[in-house]
């Protein structure tokens, strides 16, 4: 949840005066909102920690990787928009900036600005419609125990949302990647335009999501893209106290599947993706969960070579008190290259926990947790010289342990 402040401009007061500045200056809200997790970890008989997680998942990137007790860095975000309204125009700017360190310890970090923009609504031109220009996450919809956003529209750009069509609402944006900005391979100028159709009420308690996205390479070399996204979401899915949303997605050339840029620009048209997600939560007193199942398939069409990828798995919690939790999480992946053996991977995860609540989505949560993970060969192979962990060891299983806060603010 957001914290609101309330703090007062006060121009260009001096010192010597900014207490009656301020006091005659109107009041504005701020809103201070963010996540992080952090956290010590081990693994088992080797001096490095290790996570574990195939090298990739094709080559639009699927979300494969269960989280808990399986991640390695450090990460926060942390923002602040100021929400105001002026002659009947409401409008918002927000800033928030990331720290991310790949390890465990509190050594080198790397920090960016994450979004930069404002947007506004109540415009004499089109009342009901909300404007946006800047940096700024959008349009993103996950799977939480993936960490993986299958709609996911972040970038800098401008766009108009909120406009009613069909039942729902309609919006369309522009975003620009400049010169110098990396996508996968490629060091571009990029466009891409986004056409989202949301929440069309299409069943008693189900609506319907439509994202169109085209994008394009606009440098010598650079190629053309498109994808398309439908989504449906239900509500309190088989009565279960918690909803479905499930996908079935389609990318080619320099689009990706998850209606942003590709993995690279100057992909050509025969580079194809599709895929198939189900994802589902329930709450059942004290037991709550989240499962997903996924099928991928990837052309390059460079190289003419396909990718497979299947993975299924869930968490599930039981509430023994009002504050403590019993947490576990099992996922297994499997990725076929062509022309190479299928890799494979299981991991499971038990993480005794402190939450504020019972829910499963309550935060913070205080976790200690094992985790054990058992792969193949393949997979040692296809992650590069230094195995899946990165530890160089040759070995196809392994254990890991720590400790990990989690909070959403």
């Amino acid at each position: 949840m957001n914290k609101q402040l309330s703090i007062f401009t006060t121009g260009s007061c001096g010192a010597a005066t900014i207490v009656l500045c301020a006091a005659a200056m109107p009041a504005m809200a701020v809103d201070f909102d963010g996540y992080f997790r952090a956290g010590p970890g081990a693994t088992s008989k080797n001096a490095a920690r290790a996570c574990y997680n195939l090298n990739g998942a094709g080559i639009s990137g699927a979300g494969t990787h269960y989280r808990l007790g399986n991640e390695c860095d450090f990460y926060g975000e942390f923002g602040l928009a100021q929400i105001g309204t002026a002659d009947g125009v409401t409008y918002k700017a927000k800033v928030m900036f990331n720290e991310f360190n790949p390890g465990t310890d509190i050594g080198t970090t790397s920090s960016s600005f994450e979004q930069m923009y404002v947007e506004g609504k109540g415009f004499d031109i089109a009342p009901n419609t909300n404007f946006w220009v800047g940096k700024r996450f959008y349009g993103r919809v996950d799977v939480h125990i993936l960490d993986y956003k299958f709609v996911q529209m972040d970038g800098v750009g401008a766009g108009a949302d909120e406009i009613a069509v069909a039942g729902g609402k309609f919006g369309i944006a522009y975003f620009r990647a400049d010169n110098g900005t990396q996508v996968g391979t490629s060091t571009v100028p990029g466009t891409r335009l986004n056409a989202d159709l949301s929440e069309m009420p299409v069943n008693p308690g189900g609506k319907l999501r439509l994202t169109g996205t085209y994008t394009k390479g606009d440098f010598t070399g650079g190629t053309s893209g498109y994808a398309l996204s439908l989504q449906h979401d239900q509500a309190n899915f088989l009565g279960l106290g918690g909803d479905n949303t499930a996908w079935v997605q389609y990318a080619q050339g320099s689009a990706g599947l998850n209606q942003n840029l590709g993995s690279s620009m100057t992909a050509p048209s025969d580079t194809r993706a599709f895929r198939i997600v189900e994802s589902m939560t329930w709450q059942q007193g004290a037991f709550g969960g989240q499962g997903v199942a996924l099928w991928e398939t990837d052309k390059d069409g460079t190289t003419g070579l396909k990718t497979d990828v299947i993975s299924v798995g869930g968490r599930a919690s039981y509430a023994l008190s009002k504050n403590f939790k019993l947490v576990s999480e099992l996922g297994y992946t499997e990725k076929k290259p062509d022309n190479s053996p299928t890799q494979k991977l299981a991991k499971f995860t038990f993480a005794p926990t402190l939450s504020t609540g019972p829910g499963f989505f309550k935060r913070p949560e205080l976790r200690v947790y094992v985790t054990t993970a058992k792969w193949n060969d393949a997979a040692n192979a296809g992650a590069g010289p230094n195995g899946l962990t990165g530890l160089n060891n040759g070995k196809t299983s392994g254990t890991s342990y720590g400790a990990q806060a989690e909070i959403w603010y």
